[in-house]
């Protein structure tokens, strides 16, 4: 049985995240980069929303006792199969496990410019997350 509540919980955490995070981004990369304030709010919102999403997909995982991924940008992948996204959309979204994990671990394979221009590009996919799991959450209750 899912766990409603803490996924609920979780996309509850992952909108507020978001309404943090899009005031931000509408700086142009200059500025953020002058503002280490601006930079490393990005920096660890993104790490909270990327995270809060692995922990919604390894509930649903766990839940539905589905297979175990082999990292935790398969965990998009596994659920897609569940039926809570179209796979296409899963491999899109996976991607930015790898930038939050360049950002967390400060790989030095990603530059600030690269990074803020991917979270700019990309983030509306978690808007699109966020209701693909919420739609699911509602076809399961009934």
């Amino acid at each position: 049985m899912l766990d409603t509540i803490t996924i609920t919980n979780k996309l509850d955490g992952m909108r507020s995240y978001l309404s943090e995070l899009q005031p931000l981004l509408v700086h142009d990369n200059e500025a953020i980069k002058n503002d280490l304030t601006f930079l490393r709010s990005i920096e660890r919102l993104l790490q909270l929303i990327v995270d809060a999403a692995i922990d919604i997909n390894t509930s649903i995982i766990a839940s539905m006792e589905l297979e175990g991924p082999d990292d935790y940008a398969g965990t998009f992948v596994i659920v897609s199969r569940s039926g809570a996204f179209p796979v296409d959309f899963a491999e899109k979204i996976s991607k930015s496990v790898g930038l939050r994990n360049a950002v967390v671990h400060k790989y030095e394979k990603v530059t600030v410019d690269r990074m803020l221009n991917d979270i700019k590009q990309n983030i509306g996919d978690y808007i699109e997350y966020i209701k693909f799991i919420k739609g699911f959450l509602d076809e399961k209750k009934q």
